[in-house]
């Protein structure tokens, strides 16, 4: 009689993508970020217009969205209303956001909302979007 060892199990790991949109008028902030970001395994989309973010934000329920407070803001021709929009799609989904600005107004509001005011450094801003994202450990 022959025995045979039983196979080992194979762990198997299931890998979660991230997303994350970038709405900001600056197309180098858009580039650098996303840049840094799919190094590491983050999908990202990103918008330089308010309703082009809304629009995406409400079809592909990004995991966190960047969002620059100074945006043009052709939503409703009002300045500083475009971020309200966000807010309310950021409840719905529970998505956090990471507000970049001058200015701390109206952060106080958006739920889950993160103020970075500008000018900000790269790397910071990266490693509280990894914090946010909960992947600390994946993203360097």
């Amino acid at each position: 009689m022959e025995v045979r060892p039983r196979k080992s199990m194979e762990v198997v790991t299931l890998v979660v993508e991230r997303s994350v949109l970038i709405v900001d008028r600056s197309e180098e902030t858009r580039e650098v970020l996303s840049t840094a970001l799919e190094r590491h395994g983050v999908r990202t989309f990103s918008a330089g217009r308010a309703q082009h973010g809304l629009e995406l934000a409400r079809q592909l329920h990004p995991d966190l969205i960047v969002l620059d407070l100074e945006l043009d803001d052709e939503l409703d021709g009002s300045t500083g209303e475009a971020i309200a929009p966000f807010a309310q799609e950021s409840a719905v989904q529970e998505t956090p956001m990471v507000l970049l600005g001058s200015v701390r107004r109206s952060a106080a509001r958006l739920p889950g909302g993160e103020f970075v005011r500008k000018p900000y450094h790269y790397g910071p801003l990266i490693r509280r979007i990894e914090e946010l994202l909960g992947n600390r450990a994946e993203i360097t």
